[in-house]
C-alpha cells in the first residue's frame, strides 16, 4: 500500500504506540487518553505531531533515494546515509540520545526513571527494496518517534519506568549484498563474522562499505553489538501491511500472529528443442508446456494443501490447519532457451517462492510438491531438476 487513507486510521496506529508507551509510565494512561479514543489534552498539538508532521516526514523520507524516479536505498549507500541523518535529527527532536553502531544501525534512547531497567525496543529498517513504497520500514521508525515526541512535549517522557530505544536498522532487505537482516542480526548476535566479507556486484565487501563511512567493524566489536536478552523487556515494530487484507476488511490495524518461513527453489525443465512448424505435437518433449503444468500444480497445492497432504510423518492436523491460512506460493521469474517464437524451447527455468508460518507444514508441501513435479516431468518425457 502506498497511501494512508485517513487521519483516523493513522491515528489508531500511533495511539496504540502511545498507549503502549504510557503503560510503561508512572502516570496512568487514563490521564491522557479518553474512552472515545481522542486525546483530550492539547489535542491540536497531538494532531500536528501524530498526523501532519508524521505524514510529512514519511513523504520527505520517501524522496531520499539513490535512484531517479523511484525509491531505492541500499545498505551504506549515499541515500541511506542521508536518510540516517534525517532520522537522527528527528530522534533528537523527540528528546532522544542518539548514536550509530559499528554496523550502521541508528539508535535513539531515553532512559526514563530507571536506566538499569529492561528496555522496550521499537524500530524498523531504513533501507528499501528497488522501487519501494514509502511506508516500508519508514513507518515503524516515524510512528515510534512521533509517539515519543508527544510524551516529550507534554512532559511525561521522564516518568517512563523503563528505557525506550528506537532503532533504525541499517539493512533488512539485503538488496546490495544479497544477505538480509545484517543490522538486526548483529544486535541479535546471530550474524556470522563471515558476513563481513560478502561482496556486492562491484566487489566491495560489507566491511569495506562500513569502513568507507568511518565505521570500523572487527570480529571483536561485532560480537559486542549483541544485546543481552536480559536487558530487553520487549520489541515492537509497526509495519505497513504489504498486502490487501486489512484494507479489504476495513480494519485500520492488525496484530502479527507469526513469522513465515521461506523456501526458494529454482526449477529447471529440459526437453527436446525443435522447429515449431515441423515437429508433430505427438512427438514433442516440450519443457514449456511441462513448466506450465508444474506452475498450475504449484497454484493448486498452495490454494488447497489439504487435498494434497496426508496425516503422516510429514504433516499433522495442526500444520494442515496453519497451511490453510498462511501458505502462499509465487513464480516470479521464468526464462526459456533459446527464447524464439518459432522454436520449441530446449530448456525452461522458473523460480518458486513458498512461504508458511508452520515449518513442518512448509517442509511437507515442498516434499509433496517435488514428488508431484517429478511425476509430471516423467509422464511428459522431460527432465526436471529442483534446486534450493
Amino acid at each position: 500500500m502506498n497511501t494512508l487513507y485517513s487521519f483516523g486510521q493513522f491515528k489508531y496506529l500511533l495511539l496504540s504506540l502511545l498507549l503502549l508507551l504510557l503503560s510503561t509510565s508512572s502516570s496512568p494512561a487514563s490521564a491522557y487518553i479518553f474512552s472515545d479514543g481522542e486525546i483530550s489534552s492539547r489535542n491540536d498539538l497531538f494532531r500536528e505531531i501524530l498526523k501532519d508532521e508524521a505524514v510529512a516526514r514519511l513523504n520527505e523520507l520517501g524522496k531520499v533515494s539513490d535512484a531517479d524516479g523511484y525509491l531505492e536505498r541500499t545498505f551504506m549507500s549515499p541515500a541511506s546515509l542521508r536518510a540516517g541523518n534525517l532520522i537522527r535529527g528527528w530522534m533528537e527532536d523527540a528528546g532522544l540520545r542518539t548514536w550509530v553502531d559499528q554496523l550502521g544501525n541508528l539508535h535513539g534512547r531515553v532512559e526514563g526513571m530507571n536506566a538499569s531497567a529492561e528496555a522496550l525496543l521499537i524500530g524498523s529498517h531504513l533501507d528499501t527494496v528497488v522501487d519501494a513504497g514509502i511506508f516500508d520500514g519508514s513507518l515503524g521508525i516515524i510512528s515510534a518517534l512521533s509517539a515519543l515526541k508527544v510524551l516529550n512535549d507534554n512532559g511525561t517522557m521522564g516518568k517512563l519506568r523503563r528505557p525506550i530505544e528506537v532503532i533504525a536498522f541499517s539493512d533488512e532487505e539485503g538488496v546490495r549484498f544479497h544477505s538480509t537482516f545484517l543490522g538486526s542480526a548483529a544486535l541479535a548476535g546471530v550474524l556470522p563474522v563471515t558476513a563481513l566479507q560478502i561482496s556486492d556486484k562491484s566487489g566491495v565487501t560489507v566491511q569495506d562499505a562500513l569502513k568507507e563511512n568511518s565505521l570500523e567493524i572487527t570480529e571483536e566489536n561485532l560480537l559486542q553489538l549483541k544485546y543481552d536478552p536480559g536487558s530487553v523487556w520487549g520489541y515492537i515494530e509497526v509495519h505497513i501491511e504489504q498486502g490487501p487484507v486489512l484494507e479489504w476488511l476495513g480494519f485500520p490495524l492488525g496484530v502479527v500472529k507469526g513469522i513465515a518461513g521461506q523456501t526458494r527453489l529454482k526449477v529447471t525443465v529440459r526437453g527436446s528443442q525443435g522447429h515449431a512448424g515441423t515437429v508433430p505435437m505427438s512427438m514433442r518433449q516440450d519443457p514449456m508446456a511441462a513448466a506450465a503444468e508444474l506452475i498450475v500444480l504449484l497454484e493448486s497445492v498452495c490454494k488447497n494443501p489439504k487435498d494434497f497432504l496426508s496425516y503422516d510423518g510429514h504433516c499433522n492436523d495442526i500444520s494442515l490447519e496453519s497451511l490453510s491460512s498462511s501458505l502462499v506460493c509465487t513464480v516470479g521469474e521464468i526464462s526459456t532457451w533459446p527464447s524464439a517464437s518459432n522454436v520449441i524451447p530446449g530448456q525452461v527455468t522458473f523460480t518458486v517462492d513458498l512461504r508458511a508460518i508452520d515449518d513442518m507444514g512448509r517442509e511437507a508441501v515442498i516434499y509433496e510438491l517435488s514428488n508431484q513435479m517429478y511425476k509430471i516431468c516423467e509422464r511428459r518425457s522431460v527432465s526436471c531438476i529442483i534446486d534450493p
